[in-house]
């Protein structure tokens, strides 16, 4: 690894696109670096990061042996590479890559309708057929925990190399634990998820590694990078009022926007009163202010709104603290 921060995000698929959408809509925008075969981008607007494409579980696995200080992958990937994620820092989901990590049974299993009815069914193929129950999977050790904290006991994880949902069908296993979206492939292979059967609830987040060799020098890009990441998310979330305060000053329309969840920006020209307001609470704030003061109110979109300290940023540093040289 250089001497410089690195990202990896993911090379290739739906992940990828949304990955450098995401990115993009930051301002950070990739461009590719075709001399490299395409395995590495940088970002105009920071380029003191270095970017490395991988695919999701090789970004996990990088992440936990601190060959990249930094990653976009799921966190159900992250979390069969680095169980209790002794070695990764969740810095914050992202919202796109949604997938649940479950249970699922046959569909004529009718009497498995919670986790301690397969528990009951483990126990019985071992007693009639003579044999564990088979649950196949790529997540071994998230079933295997989960498993044990659901007190099922009778069963063997079978892992899975192709296509999971397909191996009961297959008579391969009997039952699995995959990913899904919306079920639909489940189904369409005539299986279910049991009731109290997801594991994990997982989206793509951005991740850091806190075995990767940081530096005092490393902070600063990484201050920035999620300054600028933050205050875009900052701006989706809030809108820009400006409001002329009335006779009666600024203090009193302060009080009560504050009351309604608005920060105050400060004073624009011509002494008009600028506040942030959350986006969900605009027109009911905007209300509240006409029926105070009455006159005209502007509502305004921002791209971003910078704020310091970033509590992302220093959360994250503290929890490197102990990898910093």
């Amino acid at each position: 690894m250089s001497g410089r921060l690195t990202l990896a995000i993911p090379s290739k698929g739906r992940l990828q696109e949304q990955t450098a959408a995401f990115l993009a809509d930051c301002g950070l925008g990739l461009s590719l670096d075709d001399g490299d075969r395409g395995y590495a981008a940088r970002m105009a607007a920071a380029p003191a990061i270095d970017v490395r494409l991988m695919s999701a579980s090789e970004i996990a696995a990088a992440l936990r042996d601190g060959e990249t200080h930094l990653g976009v992958t799921g966190e159900d990937v992250l979390r069969e590479a680095d169980p209790g994620l002794a070695r990764s820092v969740l810095i914050k989901p992202l919202g796109f890559g949604r997938a649940d990590l479950v249970v699922a049974v046959p569909q004529a299993w009718i009497d498995v309708t919670a986790m301690a009815d397969f528990a009951d069914v483990c126990a019985d193929f071992q007693a009639r057929r003579g044999r564990r129950l088979r649950v196949a999977t790529k997540y071994l050790r998230q079933a295997r925990a989960f498993m044990e904290r659901h007190g099922v006991e009778e069963y063997r994880l079978v892992e899975s190399a192709g296509a999971t949902e397909g191996a009961p069908g297959a008579g391969a296993a009997d039952a699995i634990v995959d990913i899904t979206t919306t079920g639909k492939t489940l189904a369409a292979n005539g299986l279910k998820i049991i009731p109290g059967g997801v594991i994990l609830r997982s989206q793509a987040s951005l991740v850091a590694s806190r075995t990767a060799p940081w530096s005092a020098d490393l902070m600063a890009p990484l201050e920035r990078m999620l300054d600028i990441i933050e205050a875009r998310g900052r701006a989706k979330a809030m809108r820009l009022l400006r409001l002329a305060p009335g006779p009666g000053g600024p203090d009193l329309v302060i009080e009560r926007a504050a009351a309604l969840g608005c920060k105050v920006a400060g004073a624009a020209e011509g002494a008009l009163l600028e506040l942030y307001c959350p986006a969900d609470a605009v027109f009911s704030v905007c209300a509240a202010l006409q029926d105070l003061l009455g006159g005209m109110l502007g509502v305004f979109d921002a791209d971003f709104i910078f704020e310091r300290p970033n509590a992302t940023f220093e959360t994250l540093k503290d929890a490197l603290s102990a990898s910093v040289r």
